[in-house]
């Protein structure tokens, strides 16, 4: 590309790496010292509408992946009250479409956003999410099409045209501080999955599923009027685009890093939910009249806050690139399912499972947007991630059910079987992530 059409489209990047300085054009008249044209769409790494935008977009994660952190939660009180007819196994379903439709479109939300920005898409989106909820508020006991409608699939495809999208634009407003950003974001999606739990536990019994899940639904308009009125567009929008081919970026798929990463997230997400769905039902083996049992998704969700948030702090001083702090926690993720998980049931052996878990798995979903980015255009950014977590959509759909065969007895030898079932998945991922970040550079120590 020549100089002059670099300096004439201010959205132009480098192809290989977005996190470059913008293209040297300028040359001083006395001294001849080459100096970067500004880049007037650059990130600003802060202020007001940065930070606003960050806030924002937190607390669309809140009503939008928040609420699917918590199907732990509804699979509980389906099992034992509302769905008995039905097995825990198609119940598990439920959860497992509402996050293979979030996933599936997520590149087309996010090629969306990149020519359109979120002026339209996130109010759009509220729409759909606050309606979906108020139709599974009127949903009737064992009518099970009925929660697949409106929680599964409206839900899914609501929510998916504002998370990724309020994800994507990080990276339009940081550059050194995205990590820490997107971990922001992302631990709203784990506030979520604490609030949630703890409500449908308090609230149902006093005003009934109907008004609980009406309670939900305002809180979750709430989250969308405050992201529509903080969160600000960047770079100027693209024109849409006219054919169907361009809403996906098939193109990062002649990538090998970029291949190898998609591959060990893939792997990655096949497990990474289990202990989320699982979790509390293995507690009823070993402690089946426990008070703690409806609370291991809450300790587990508590903890990944932090996790979500302390590794992008950690990424911005030794490197942003998913090797640095990713895989670390990924492996220590893999080894606390082995360790702790597969070893023992006793309450206390799980709580500090849950706690640990949460911290260590928390960094899979904060980093993994930050990574996508750094490789890929900023022009692409939204419609890379996107496809990114759209490619991850089957994993997440046969993962839960796949995992659910496991346990269709629910025994102690069946739920370590599911177990070790995870942990060989999980391993298989951080093997994956791991030769892409070889691929991108050798050096087994290096500042990304």
């Amino acid at each position: 590309m020549s100089r002059n059409s670099s300096e004439s489209d201010p959205t132009i990047c480098n192809s290989v790496n977005v996190f470059v300085d913008p293209p040297q054009s300028k040359l001083d008249a006395e001294g001849g010292d080459i100096k970067p044209a500004p880049d007037a769409y650059g990130p600003t790494d802060g202020g007001w509408d940065a930070w606003g935008t960050v806030f924002g977009a937190t607390m669309i994660s809140v009503g939008t992946f928040g609420f699917v952190n918590a199907f732990g939660a509804f699979a509980d009180f389906y099992n034992e009250q509302y769905l008995t007819t039905y097995s825990a196994n198609i119940i598990s379903m439920i959860g497992a479409v509402q996050v293979f439709l979030l996933f599936l479109f997520a590149g087309t939300a996010g090629a969306i956003f990149d020519c359109i920005g979120p002026r339209y898409l996130i109010p759009l989106s509220g729409v759909i999410t606050v309606f979906s909820l108020f139709m599974l508020s009127i949903t009737k006991p064992e009518k099970i099409y009925q929660q697949f409608l409106s929680q599964s699939v409206l839900f899914g495809l609501g929510a998916t045209m504002s998370f990724f999208p309020s994800m994507s634009i990080m990276a339009h407003w940081f550059k050194n501080k995205l990590p820490y950003a997107v971990g922001c974001f992302v631990s709203g999606a784990s506030l979520g999955g604490v609030i949630f739990p703890i409500m449908i536990a308090k609230l149902i019994p006093k005003i009934g599923f109907g008004w609980t899940i009406r309670v939900f639904a305002f809180i979750t308009l709430a989250c969308f009027a405050i992201g529509t009125a903080t969160i600000k567009q960047r770079r100027p929008s693209k024109p849409f685009p006219t054919s169907f081919s361009a809403l996906f970026d098939f193109a990062a798929f002649k990538d090998p890093c970029y291949v190898f990463l998609a591959l060990g997230c893939w792997f990655t997400f096949f497990a990474v939910f289990n202990p989320f769905f699982y979790l509390g039902l293995s507690a009823q083996i070993s402690n089946p009249n426990s008070g703690v049992n409806g609370y291991y998704l809450v300790i587990l969700c508590a903890t990944s806050i932090f996790g979500r948030v302390s590794p992008g702090l950690i990424a911005t001083r030794v490197g942003r690139y998913i090797q640095h702090v990713m895989r670390v926690n990924s492996l220590y993720q893999t080894i606390l399912v082995f360790a702790l998980w597969y070893t023992s049931f006793e309450q206390a052996n799980l709580i500090v499972f849950a706690a640990l878990y949460g911290l260590f798995s928390g960094s899979f979903f904060s980093l993994t947007p930050s990574c996508v980015a750094e490789i890929s255009p900023i022009d692409r950014i939204g419609a890379r991630i996107g496809g990114t977590y759209a490619f991850m959509a089957s994993a997440t759909l046969a993962g839960a059910p796949i995992s659910g065969v496991f346990i269709e007895d629910q025994t102690k030898p069946n739920f370590q079987k599911l177990i070790l079932f995870s942990g060989i998945m999980s391993l298989i991922g951080v093997v994956l992530i791991c030769i892409s970040r070889f691929i991108r550079n050798r050096k087994l120590f290096v500042v990304a």
